[in-house]
Formats: structure tokens, C-alpha cells, sequence
């Protein structure tokens, strides 16, 4: 580690030498991280997930509770720090030993590298396991009293590889080694949505893990809300007979694409022709923007793995002179197919969100070699996103009330503050010229009464 007294000469000003140093004590630059911990505390996520992770550590020995390395180390990863390296030093930083129940003068430090990176590899596939289902019954707590209505969106990421991590496989439709993480949000009726957990896949994993991860949530949902009527929608990736007969069993309603087929085109030549004819001979009619025509209708299908025949709806669409018909199947009565079509492509915005957890909270940091340690990684991610979350809820009325990950750390969390420990009091002062104080003002108000 580099010398933290060393100078560092900046260009004097007004004849005077501008000096920087590492040497100011008790200073943060995350107090931030008091929000984190306030949020985690209002819905009790930490001290549930560690609560079913078991731990085997002699207790004479152990010098960093269980349940404070987890809040350590999720705490973190909201604040932007997944590299375990980053806890070297940071574990000294007040605001994180703060958010973590410790005094930030008087106690001592929280693990560094060493002691998280034993924590991470010694988790259980069973303690995954109780792990996820505590993460997604954490969530299912948050949504409203009077939910009848719910969404659940399913997807895969690519999580590139850069090593010799298990079961890291070369995926020819991504050209690159990776794990596929699967991710399943919740939407509510008042259109809030919520990460309810992520499954961690090889890079060869088709469809594996989707029927389980849905029935455990649809079991979670259900179990608060007896008679919730749940919708499913996902790409065509899951729009397969295994997937149908599911959602038949557990009585979902679906609305899931599924990949054109010469019979799909055959059964739909009448809606086709419907949108060339109206591209060709009424390009003036409201139908007609910007060069694109479309046309919409349902045919009955049954592909040669189905059961029965199903609902398909078609959107026939003409872009730039080309044809480009779509096709999702569904059971949800809608009289009006394009406002069925309409709400199938609302599910475009999950994409965004999935990409917020990869990017804003670093959801494919899966460096660990062992598979299962990787899998812990992704839902102490989730966890960070959940948090995030609780924020974004609390800030309902200002500005922020919809910002990405990313941008509430960057103008809500990383705040810098002196910390001053006294005998009665911890004082936290944060700069007179922050921006968003009524922002802070108002979380802290939604989170701490």
C-alpha cells in the first residue's frame, strides 16, 4: 500500500502551495452507507440472510460476527466497492463501521480481504439455497397490503468469464466464455419493480433453472397472498412446452414470445397480407409513421412438443419495405390484440434494469474459481440492489424517486463527511454546500420513523 503521509503538490494559488495528504483521520467519503444501513434495517434483509447461513466457526475464535461480515460486504457493493481488495483499507472507514454497528474510534476495524474471501467460499449449497428463498420473502414483504395483481419477468445476462472459474463455458451466441445468470423482478400493480432473485447458470445453460426459480417464487407470492394472480412474461428463450405446462400447473397467466416457424407464417398469411396492403395502398392512414406499418389479429397454434393448442398473437410489421412479423403466445383474454402486444413489449424496460444490476452494482463480478462462491456473490448483489431499492421508494416525491443505481450512489450515497466520536455522541458532519440536503431530509424521514 502506498505511503499515506505523502505529499501530493497540486499548482499553488495565489502564491500559496496547495499540498494534499491521506492523513486526515476520521473523514468519509461514503456517508451514504447510513442510508444503506437504515434502509436494511426497515425491512430486516441482512439479519435474515445470515440467519440461515450456518456457521461452523469455533466461536472463541471468531472476531467478526457472521451477520456483520454479510452487511459489511453488502454494504459495500452499494457503495461501489465489490473488489474484496477495496476492504484492506476501507475496512477503517467510519461510516462503513457506523452503518455495520460499530464505533468508529473506540471499536476495532472490520475484516479486511482475507477474512471476506473466507466467507465467501464457505457457504453451503444449502445456505444458497435458504439464502435466495430469504432474499425473495424480503421483497415479497415490501409489496402492498391489498396486491392482487403481480408481473414476473424472466431473463438471462451474459457474465463474462476471465479465468478458470466453474463451469464457465464458451457460448457460441454470446462468442465468449461466460455464466448466464438468471433474473426474476416483481412488478406490482402501481407498476413497481423490485429484483426478487438471481440464479447463477453455466454458460451452457439453455433453460436450466427456470421451472425451479419459478416455482419457488410463485410459492413465496402465494403464500402472502393465497389467491394473487400472477403473470409471467419472457423473450422467446422461454416461450417452450416445459415453460406452458408450468404455467398450466401453477395456474399463471403467460405472455411469452415464441420464435416464427413456416407454420406460424402459413397460419398468419392473412394478417401479413393485411399490413402489405395497407403499406402498399393506404400509407396516409394514422397506421402509417415514419415508414412503419403494422397490423395485429391472433391465431389459434400448436407447435409439435405443445399439448393443446394455444393463443398466438401476431404483429405483422413492416419496417423500411421489409416484412418483420412477430409472434407471442399467451392465455390472457384481451380482446385487443395490440394492447396485449403493447403490454408484452413493456417487458423491454426489465432489460434496462437487468442492465443497471450488471453495470450500476457490478452483478458479474464472478471472479471466485468455485461455482457456489459465485453464486453467493450475486445474491449479496441482489441484496445491494434490494437496498437500493428500499432508497428509491423512500425518495417517492423527489427527483430521484426513479433514478438508476448508479446515479442515486453517485448523488445520494457518496457524500463526504467528518467523523467525530465524543462520550455521549457520534457526530457525522457533512458538507454545508451538498446539493441534495431535502433529498436527505426526506429518505431519512421515510426510513427512520
Amino acid at each position: 500500500m502506498a505511503d499515506s503521509c505523502l505529499d501530493l503538490a497540486f499548482p499553488s494559488v495565489k502564491g500559496k502551495v496547495v499540498t494534499a495528504r491521506f492523513d486526515g483521520g476520521d473523514i468519509t467519503s461514503d456517508s451514504g452507507l447510513l442510508l444503506l444501513s437504515a434502509a436494511d434495517k426497515k425491512i430486516g434483509l441482512t439479519s435474515s440472510l445470515s440467519a440461515v447461513i450456518k456457521d461452523n466457526r469455533q466461536s472463541a475464535k471468531v472476531r467478526h460476527k457472521q451477520d456483520t461480515l454479510l452487511a459489511e460486504r453488502i454494504f459495500g457493493i452499494g457503495q461501489g466497492y465489490e473488489d474484496t481488495n477495496d476492504f484492506n483499507t476501507l475496512c477503517a472507514d467510519p461510516a462503513l463501521k457506523l452503518s455495520c454497528g460499530r464505533a468508529p474510534e473506540s471499536d476495532p476495524a472490520l475484516a479486511s480481504q482475507p477474512t471476506l474471501c473466507r466467507f465467501e467460499n464457505r457457504v453451503s449449497k444449502r445456505d444458497l439455497i435458504r439464502m435466495g428463498k430469504a432474499l425473495a420473502q424480503c421483497v415479497v414483504k415490501q409489496l402492498p397490503a391489498g396486491t392482487r395483481r403481480v408481473v414476473l419477468d424472466i431473463d438471462a445476462m451474459e457474465d463474462p468469464c476471465h479465468g478458470q472459474q466453474e463451469f464457465e463455458f464458451f457460448n457460441a451466441f454470446y462468442d465468449s466464455h461466460c455464466f448466464l445468470p438468471l433474473l426474476i423482478y416483481v412488478t406490482d400493480e402501481s407498476g413497481r419493480q423490485r429484483l426478487m432473485g438471481v440464479l447463477l447458470r453455466s454458460g451452457k445453460a439453455g433453460n436450466a433453472g427456470v421451472r425451479w426459480l419459478l416455482r419457488k417464487a410463485v410459492a413465496i407470492l402465494r403464500a402472502r397472498f393465497p389467491d394473487l394472480e400472477v403473470v409471467l412474461r419472457a423473450d422467446a428463450g422461454f416461450g417452450n412446452d416445459k415453460v406452458l405446462r408450468l404455467c398450466d400447473k401453477l395456474k399463471l397467466s403467460y405472455i411469452l414470445c415464441v420464435s416464427g416457424n413456416r407454420r406460424l407464417h402459413t397460419l398468419s398469411t392473412a394478417i401479413q397480407m393485411q399490413a402489405c396492403c395497407k403499406y402498399t395502398f393506404e400509407k396516409a392512414s394514422w397506421r402509417y409513421e415514419g415508414g412503419v406499418c403494422r397490423e395485429f389479429g391472433t391465431i389459434e397454434y400448436k407447435a409439435g412438443t405443445w399439448d393443446k393448442k394455444r393463443t398466438v398473437i401476431v404483429k405483422a410489421e413492416i419496417t423500411q419495405g421489409k416484412l418483420n412479423p412477430r409472434f407471442v403466445v399467451t392465455n390472457i383474454d384481451e380482446d385487443n390484440p395490440e394492447k396485449a402486444y403493447a403490454f408484452y413489449c413493456a417487458r423491454g424496460d426489465r432489460e434496462n434494469r437487468i442492465k443497471e444490476f450488471k453495470l450500476d452494482l457490478a452483478g458479474g463480478r464472478t471472479s471466485c474459481h468455485r461455482f457456489l462462491a459465485n453464486q453467493f456473490r450475486v445474491l449479496m448483489h441482489a441484496a445491494a440492489a434490494v437496498l437500493i431499492g428500499v432508497i428509491q421508494e423512500a425518495a417517492a416525491g423527489t427527483e430521484w424517486a426513479k433514478a438508476q443505481a448508479g446515479t442515486i450512489r453517485l448523488r445520494l450515497l457518496k457524500v463526504g463527511a467528518r467523523v467525530i466520536e465524543t462520550v455521549r455522541r457520534i457526530w457525522i458532519h457533512m458538507s454545508s454546500s451538498y446539493p441534495n440536503q431535502s433529498a436527505w431530509h426526506t429518505i431519512h424521514q421515510a426510513l427512520c420513523t
